[in-house]
């Protein structure tokens, strides 16, 4: 069966499927992915503050042994 897939952009297309008709907001001819003019944008410095964790959990923790037989002092 052939359905009509109608987009608010006033996209029409037909695509196989059980039901007859389709209303969605979003489309291909419409979708700022497809189209090109999408951003990626780190406006809260997320990469940087990732960065400075991951350095963080890398650096070198002292160890102290502790004896079972004398107090830590």
């Amino acid at each position: 069966m052939v359905a009509e897939v109608s987009c608010v952009c006033g996209n029409k297309t037909t695509v196989g499927s059980t039901q007859n008709k389709f209303d969605v907001d979003i489309c291909y001819n419409c979708h700022p992915f497809y189209t090109g003019k999408a951003k990626v944008m780190d406006t809260a410095g997320r990469v940087e503050k990732f960065k400075a964790r991951a350095v963080a959990k890398v650096a070198p923790v002292k160890k102290v042994r502790v004896s079972k037989n004398k107090k830590a002092e």
